[in-house]
């Protein structure tokens, strides 16, 4: 009986036991199944993250079959270097190679009787490349390095391939890609004899034929084991080559030597040997461009930011510009003649036809440490036409740096006005202030229209705008056209900035990096011809509207402004219309002339660098003229139209508020809609004088004494410069008040003289006399009221002792006077006046 109870009780145990054991049995299946999925889906995502970076990676990857084109040409010549050309094709500016000599292929192939050396290869690879016979074309240290190419398939598809590429990891992972690719598919021999013959050994001397050629003078297959030597450590380090550091490149050859024979690469006879050797190195050929060197320059400077310098210089481009061959060689031959005659030397011997429009220097005039440069511009392209390196004492150099603006920005300070409601006939006051700040010619000049202080470059005017704008504000509109306003600024900028104004507010050029700039290139093409740039279209931006344009135009171009500090007639004056303006540094050692037509922009510059020498500011005009004159001389003289926006009206000068027939000159102005003058001018106004006594008359001064004159009524702060200028000032004391005899027939009793009045005021008195006709009573304001204002009517019945008429002088205050007419039928006038004062 006890052991029946005892199974089902063991039963249920076992079950309970198999039960547990099912479920930790399917927990563990569980799991393993998930994590299988997870794992599953992790190795998914590896898959798809791995296949979507590679294609990333290898996206647009350059064909490596280009290689053999570029560097095994079937005629046996490398690629050739790139050359520099002007706007037609014709005429060469620059080559980039150390001789006129075209590059050759040399091969590694023993067999032939002009191959490289042995030893040349050898040095390479140790230096270079030691791996080179083992690895797969690429090494995996340098990753994080991407300006590290450890192979030399690596460098050739660095140099050849993924030249336009911004290092990156990326471009470091692709770069060995295609190193495996070439070494698969040409083999490690033609890699090898491909980078002996397109490495840069320095001076632009691509390949070591051409590198044999400039520094030993030989061909490369004659070269000797410690030339080669040489070579080898050159083309590590190109710029410590023989010539720029002759005894640094002979010590790293023998270095080389030293590494060659431990290695067991050559016999230790002919290490000897070679140690021992100094070899001969042959002179610095000419690198500086015989024509325009400023201006290849410049190209080299805007193609930088396009393509590295490296890849330009190792050949296969040519660069059409947008020079003008002709332009640029008169423009170059006038510059020189200019700073020999500024320096005090004779004239360049040189056909210079453009020489005869240059007018002569002022007299006295000798500046023997000084300089000269300018720029020619075609503001419709942006394109640069011309460039004079500074030119110091009748010789070009290529330097074009950029210099001091002191003034010649003065413009967009007024423009900044403009933009604020000024305009060119707005009224500024060159005259003494609190800053004391001083114009060029250490004097001022008082009233004058805004388009004058601009032409004539006053300082006073100028800084009152600027403070009025405040600097933050000229200075984001200067910005706009590509002007700093703290730094130095270049010829180029200043053409392409004021070039803006010439074509009523479009800027024409190209992007430069971060930088919108006039262009020296047209197009750059590849050795296949191929387009690799083409710039023969430019680019328009709107810097400004025509309007504002037009009014900055129509100031600089108005020739008279520039009259009362350059003279009549002066060099600005071409015979065509032409915005100019001048600009000098207060210590008067940088001075610009900067002007424009319609078709070409001239700036030039001048520096003065000796101790206690300085430019006059019209110096710079001297060039200016002759440039402009040549460069203009088979375009027409057009000029500029005014725009839709833009109001010409009479006004009165220097005001430039409406005309009134006090006004002593009339002129013709411009004014952007909405801006023009509603008010007459005030600053010139008549008065009446006493001629004996010179005070101002009154209603008592006798009217056979009173002259009627017009003088400037200038501010309180102008009163000390009008004084000492030699101004007429108005006289501010009014005559000596005497009451007239009384006329008994014509009188005014009530109010009496010089009593205060207020209200309703009753005038009475008398109005009477043989040939009575009528009479009137009138008001008028001040000692001397310009305007009489009649209170009541005409009145036909005389009056004794009476009533003449109320005024109400409600309103009304201050010094009035208070006349009575009576007029007779023989039209004889009886007056009688008194003074009072309304104080309501």
């Amino acid at each position: 009986m006890i052991m029946r109870n005892t199974i089902p009780i063991l039963r249920a145990r076992r079950e309970k036991r198999l039960a547990r054991q099912r479920a930790a049995s399917n927990r563990t299946r569980s799991t393993v199944l998930s994590l299988g999925m997870v794992l599953s889906v992790i190795l998914a995502a590896l898959i798809l993250i791995s296949a979507y970076t590679y294609s990333n990676i290898t996206r647009d990857l350059p064909s490596i079959e280009t290689l053999p084109s570029l560097l095994n040409p079937p005629d046996g010549l490398l690629l050739q270097p790139t050359q520099i050309y002007d706007r037609t094709g014709l005429h060469l500016l620059y080559t980039f190679a150390p001789t006129e000599s075209p590059r050759r292929y040399i091969p590694l192939n023993e067999q032939n009787p002009q191959h490289l050396p042995k030893a040349l290869a050898d040095a390479v690879i140790a230096m270079a490349d030691p791996g080179f016979w083992n690895h797969a074309g690429y090494a995996l240290n340098g990753l994080d390095n991407p300006e590290l190419h450890p192979t030399l398939a690596q460098r050739l598809v660095a140099d050849l391939l993924l030249y336009d590429e911004p290092p990156s990891l990326k471009r470091a992972i692709r770069e060995r890609i295609l190193a495996a690719q070439i070494t698969s598919r040409f083999g490690r021999t033609q890699i090898l004899e491909w980078y002996l013959n397109s490495t840069s050994y320095g001076r632009h001397a691509f390949g070591a034929d051409a590198a044999a050629q400039l520094y030993f003078g030989k061909p490369a297959s004659e070269l000797t084991l410690a030339e080669a030597a040489i070579l080898a450590a050159v083309s590590e380090t190109p710029s410590l080559n023989p010539i720029d550091a002759p005894e640094v490149a002979i010590q790293r050859g023998r270095e080389v030597l030293h590494v060659l024979d431990s290695l067991k690469l050559v016999d230790s006879a002919d290490t000897s040997n070679a140690l021992a050797e100094t070899p001969a190195i042959q002179p610095a050929p000419p690198t500086d461009p015989h024509v325009a060197p400023a201006f290849v320059n410049l190209v080299l400077s805007q193609l930088d930011s396009r393509f590295p310098r490296a890849r330009i210089e190792r050949g296969g481009l040519t660069i059409i510009t947008s020079l003008d061959f002709d332009l640029q060689r008169q423009a170059s031959c006038v510059t020189e003649v200019y700073a020999a005659r500024l320096a005090g030397l004779p004239d360049p011997k040189a056909d210079c036809d453009a020489a005869r429009f240059l007018p002569s220097l002022p007299p006295g005039i000798t500046i023997p440490d000084s300089s000269a440069s300018a720029i020619i511009l075609d503001p419709q392209t942006g394109q640069v036409l011309a460039a004079v390196g500074e030119t110091r004492q009748g010789l070009e150099t290529p330097l074009f740096a950029a210099h001091r603006p002191g003034s010649s920005l003065d413009a967009f300070a007024y423009l900044t006005g403009f933009t604020r409601g000024l305009s060119p006939a707005t009224l500024m006051w060159d005259i003494p202030g609190e800053d004391n700040v001083q114009n060029f010619d250490n004097q001022y000049h008082g009233p004058m229209r805004l388009r004058v202080a601009m032409a004539n470059d006053y300082q006073v005017p100028v800084e009152s705008v600027r403070a009025q704008m405040g600097l933050e504000s000229v200075t984001k509109i200067a910005s706009s056209f590509g002007i700093d306003l703290n730094s130095d600024v270049s010829l180029l900028k200043l053409a392409g900035a004021y070039g803006v104004f010439g074509t009523q507010g479009i800027y024409f050029g190209q992007s430069l990096g971060d930088e919108f700039s006039p262009t020296t290139i047209l197009r750059v093409e590849g050795a296949d011809h191929s387009a690799w740039l083409d710039w023969t279209t430019p680019d328009a931006r709107a810097v400004v509207t025509p309007a504002l344009a037009y009014l900055m135009t129509d100031a600089l171009s108005d020739e008279s402004a520039r009259w009362p500090s350059l003279g009549r007639p002066n060099v600005t004056e071409i015979g065509r219309p032409a915005g100019v303006k001048v600009g000098e540094t207060s210590d008067g050692l940088d001075a610009w002339l900067i002007g424009y037509t319609p078709s070409r922009v001239v700036v030039t510059w001048t520096g003065a660098h000796g101790q206690g020498e300085s430019v006059p500011p019209r110096l710079p005009a001297v060039l200016w003229n002759a440039l402009m004159q040549y460069a203009s001389r088979d375009l027409p003289a057009d000029g500029w139209t005014a725009p839709q926006g833009v109001t010409t009206m009479t006004v009165c000068d220097p005001s430039g508020l409406l005309p009134t027939k006090e006004c002593p000159n009339l002129v013709s102005e411009v004014f952007l809609n909405g801006n023009e003058p509603i008010q007459a001018d005030n600053l010139f106004r008549e008065f009446s004088v006493n001629r004996e006594t010179g005070f101002l008359a009154t209603v008592f001064t006798p009217p056979a004494l009173i002259d009627r004159r017009v003088y400037m009524v200038v501010p309180a702060e102008a009163r000390v410069w009008a004084e000492s200028a030699g101004v007429q000032i108005p006289p501010s004391a009014y005559d000596a008040i005497q009451a007239p005899a009384v006329n008994p027939n014509v009188n005014i009793t009530a109010p009496a003289l010089f009593s205060d009045v207020h209200g309703k005021v009753q005038i009475r008195g008398t109005a009477a006399g043989d040939n009575f006709a009528y009479f009137r009573v009138q008001v008028g304001k001040g000692l001397d009221p310009e305007q009489w204002i009649q209170v009541g009517v005409d009145v036909n019945t005389p009056v004794t002792n009476g009533l003449l008429a109320e005024w109400d002088t409600t309103g009304l205050s201050g010094l009035y006077a208070v006349q009575l007419q009576v007029v007779r039928s023989d039209q004889v006038v009886d007056t009688a006046i008194i003074q009072v004062t309304i104080s309501n």
